[in-house]
């Protein structure tokens, strides 16, 4: 019979004892399970340090990420502020007849759809009040600025004058002044980072109209992207064919009367009152809209964050329980009951996870504000309105950093009320149970979750993929355990220390598996994610076509002629001197008569050639079965006819150059030039050696197309769109008009940057050129991306091995202690938290390799089943294997390991076992 009292289920009353004598005691209970965690925390700084730092570090990036969102959501008025400066009310003209506009006139309902070209000032003055005044304000006006050999268009301009007094409160000058002649320019940062270019710097004209010089950095508040600012030159033209604004001073106040009589006359109104109520609804940002697909997938990561929190967090407490195993022991002879030893043991979750949230909140918001300027500059792009929070976000995240602190301590909470009272009053620990249902529930989630995550790549559902890799990490998570139990197994073929290190591995599974299963996750979604992004970089380089040859240099200029100063011997002389080449032939276009207009040439494919379906076009299933059996479109999407050509008028010397044709292909393909024909670079036009031609011209002209039959031949070159080289006789046939436009060099290898920037400052010094290279495969690189997912992974990895391997070195002192009893020397604990760090990270490392190559697996497997399913005909994905992931992951556990030999300490205590 034992004398330790027994315990009455929670769930039962005393007899006699009424219910809200229990709640009282339920609270007493809760107020003392607190208590003893306070004192608890205070006793074990180390650990509650480490437990805070991985609840803090989430809820302040959290905390950071919703302040910052809710800074950047501006109210209408404050858009307005921005848009407005300090005129009176903004102005658009879009229509010549009435319309209906929302609120704030970013939406607008015109029945007359008649854009009117030019609008001047005097135009929209004569709409005003008497006194009024106006400014106008032209954005997206191009700019082309020469980069070496790159001309570029990427920074936009904005055309104002900005010395104007009514421009005043528009933009914000943070350096110099704003221009104040037309040869004069300003940027924001960002396009100061983009060019390259400060404070007194000169930009060259891409259209070789000049130059500019920088004379200041100036922003505008509503839009931080790229952005230079030029004054008008002259009096401003007025021409819509920008977006373009005009922002009015008015002598007295914006009325309703004004609104209506400006949207009469075609005028969209932008002021800091409402515009009179209309039919026409507010114009929504697409970004800003929330689908069910987009709100899914972040739930979802935001799950799998709290389950890796869970899991880093979970060792401690595990620990922390084993070490306070006497305390609970007493708590239990005293008359507590299994509800109340689990209340102590959560008790250290709630308590940690509020003070985490706290603290974690706090730093996040004051670092929202800190860092306020860098957000609006490099994520959000604009300028916030001020200073807030985003109290019903905080709220949440403070719950659920408090809930993962409650589920960190969940399964150790279990553990404790299950502990044998005798074990625990003398400092034992329990043999550790092994339960096969756990093994079994996992290998049942992981099945599921594959299945699942299947299913969503045949969807094309994010969230349902998510879904199904979150399942199948907890399926792992759940067979971790029995896994840990299985290596233990091996011990005894090890030597001491590694049989040591699986042993306590074994004996310690509720701090083990966790760290074991938080490097698992990593890992897996690491590899899963870098998987697919390797593939999906083949399948990309498989499907690019070049424009040129690798080795093909075009150059255009205003004066080609053979005896001017670019002609022959200049560009033969530069491509020499900085490309190595010697052949360069004349590049010839064609364009329609009388005068050189632009024309649509083309070869028109054979009628067995062309597939009856465009690529995209809505179709039913029926019609996308038929397509994939009709052997005219068993192509991909991109190789479909489309009718759309590079032309030139060669005789056969820019053939090379032009198609990248082998000798034999140049030999013959000249022969059919020579002959009045044409070559082509896509087989499928071509009918019986004959190509058929057709010329229409390039606007809104009612001219019968001309058309011609000539002799025709095809190369083998793969380039898109694809190259059509006319005769001089095909192009007479044709009624074209020629002009040699530039010159085509062939290099004796691809050129590099340095080769191509030498290359056109030699030619640009004796006249304005163009010049285009086919410097590469046209996308970016995956590697700085898998070796970020890789960084991740090595983080959590290393950061998991040194808490389990902390954890278990402070648990195992009377291991440690006994070593030195026997003899032990002081490297055998250093070989020891190698061993145990090896065993953490090694295992996870691995288990997390396969499980992300599986899912990468069977999620490109379905969907390169959907792709074969559907018309247009895709590419499917490879499977590749991310080696540069892999790379990186596989060295991880030997720095972990290394790094633990490093930082234990050598000595061995010398304990008083109590066991």
């Amino acid at each position: 019979m034992s004398l330790l009292p027994q315990s009455r289920p929670s769930h039962e009353l005393p007899p006699g004892q009424p219910r809200r004598s229990r709640l009282a005691e339920t609270f007493g209970s809760w107020r003392a399970a607190l208590r003893i965690a306070r004192r608890e925390a205070t006793r074990a700084r180390g650990r509650t340090a480490l437990v805070l730092a991985m609840i803090v570090l989430p809820v302040l990036a959290l905390s950071f990420i919703a302040v910052s969102a809710d800074m950047a959501q501006l109210d209408p008025a404050e858009k307005m502020d921005q848009r407005l400066g300090d005129a009176d009310a903004e102005l658009r003209v879009v229509s010549t007849g009435q319309l209906a506009q929302n609120a704030d006139g970013s939406g607008w309902d015109a029945p007359d759809d008649r854009i009117p070209e030019t609008v001047t000032v005097d135009d929209v003055l004569r709409l005003l009040p008497e006194g009024s005044r106006a400014l106008p304000v032209h954005r997206g006006v191009p700019m082309p600025v020469r980069d070496g050999t790159r001309i570029r268009d990427d920074v936009p301009a904005t055309e104002v004058d900005l010395t104007d007094p009514l421009a005043a409160g528009l933009v914000r000058v943070h350096e110099g002044r704003v221009p104040a002649t037309a040869d004069e320019v300003a940027l924001n940062r960002a396009a100061r980072r983009t060019l390259g270019v400060d404070v007194g710097g000169v930009l060259s004209a891409g259209d070789g109209t000049g130059s500019r010089t920088v004379v200041g950095v100036v922003e505008l508040p509503e839009s931080l992207e790229p952005m230079a600012f030029l004054r008008p030159a002259g009096e401003p033209s007025g021409s819509l064919h920008h977006d373009t604004v005009f922002l009015v001073d008015l002598p007295g106040p914006v009325t309703e009367d004004l609104f209506r009589h400006l949207n009469r006359n075609g005028v969209v109104v932008g002021a800091r009152v409402s515009a009179p109520s209309s039919p026409v609804e507010a114009v929504r940002p697409l970004g800003n809209s929330l689908g069910a697909e987009a709100i899914g997938t972040g739930m979802l990561i935001g799950g799998l964050g709290l389950l890796e929190v869970v899991l880093l967090v979970g060792p401690a407490f595990a620990v922390g329980v084993r070490r306070r195993r006497r305390e609970l022991a007493l708590v239990a002879v005293a008359g507590g009951d299994a509800a109340q030893l689990r209340r102590v043991v959560l008790a250290d979750g709630v308590l940690l996870g509020c003070l985490g949230a706290a603290v974690g909140v706090a730093l996040g918001v004051l670092s929202a504000f800190a860092a306020r300027p860098l957000v609006e500059e490099f994520v959000f792009q604009h300028r916030f309105a001020g200073y807030r929070v985003w109290p019903a976000a905080l709220g949440v995240i403070a719950l659920v950093a408090v809930l993962a602190g409650v589920l960190a301590a969940l399964a150790p909470a279990w553990t404790a009320a299950r502990q044998d009272v005798v074990a625990g009053l003398a400092g034992r620990r329990g043999a550790p149970t092994h339960r096969r249902l756990w093994l079994a529930l996992g290998v049942l989630l992981a099945a599921t979750g594959l299945v699942i995550a299947g299913i969503g790549a045949a969807m094309v559902r994010s969230s349902v993929i998510l879904a199904g890799l979150v399942l199948g990490e907890l399926g792992l998570v759940f067979a971790t355990p029995t896994l840990v139990g299985l290596l233990a197994r091996l011990g005894r073929f090890l030597p001491l220390a590694p049989r040591i290190a699986v042993r306590d591995a074994s004996r310690n599974r509720s701090s083990t598996a966790p760290a074991i299963s938080a490097v698992m996750a990593a890992v897996a979604g690491s590899v899963a994610l870098g998987a697919f992004l390797a593939s999906d970089d083949i399948r990309s380089d498989g499907r690019y076509r070049p424009l040129l040859p690798d080795r093909t240099v075009l150059v255009t200029a205003d004066d080609p002629a053979a005896d001017g100063p670019l002609g022959r011997a200049a560009v033969t002389a530069a491509a020499q001197n900085h490309l190595g080449a010697a052949t360069v032939a004349p590049l010839v276009e064609a364009g329609c008569r009388p005068v050189f207009d632009a024309c649509l040439v083309s070869a028109v494919p054979p009628p067995d050639q062309v597939c009856p379906w465009r690529p995209y076009d809505a179709m039913s299933e029926a019609e996308q079965r038929r397509a994939r059996a009709d052997q005219r479109c068993q192509r991909p999407s991109e190789d479909h006819l489309d009718g759309y050509f590079q032309v030139a008028v060669d005789d056969g010397a820019a053939l090379p150059m032009l198609t990248g044709a082998t000798p034999a292909e140049v030999a013959d393909a000249t022969a059919v030039l020579r002959a009045g024909g044409a070559v082509v670079t896509d087989p499928r036009y071509l009918a019986d050696g004959r190509l058929h031609l057709r010329v229409e011209p390039d606007d809104d002209r009612v001219v019968d197309a001309a058309t011609a039959t000539v002799p025709g031949y095809a190369t083998g070159s793969d380039l898109r769109p694809p190259w059509l080289l006319l005769s001089p006789a095909a192009a007479d046939r044709l009624g074209l008009a020629v002009r040699q436009v530039g010159w085509a060099v062939a290099a004796d290898e691809p050129p590099g940057q340095r080769q191509r920037d030498r290359f056109v400052d030699a030619l640009e010094s004796l006249g304005p050129v163009g010049a285009q290279f086919e410097v590469g495969r046209g996308f970016g690189s995956t590697e700085p991306l898998l070796l970020l997912l890789a960084g991740v992974s090595a983080l959590v990895t290393v950061g998991a091995a040194g808490i389990a391997t902390g954890l278990a070195a402070a648990e195992g002192r009377a291991d440690l202690s006994t070593l030195a009893s026997v003899g032990a020397g002081p490297g055998v604990r250093r070989l020891l938290s190698l061993c145990q760090a090896g065993v953490i990270a090694g295992l996870g490392s691995l288990l997390g390799i396969v499980a992300g190559l599986g899912s990468a697996a069977i999620i490109l497997t379905f969907t390169n089943r959907r792709l074969t399913e559907g018309w247009p005909v895709e590419s499917p994905y490879p499977l590749v294997v991310p080696w540069i992931t892999l790379g990186v992951l596989v060295v991880v556990p030997l720095v972990a390991m290394a790094g633990a030999a490093l930082l234990t300490r050598s000595r061995l205590p010398v304990e008083r076992r109590l066991d």
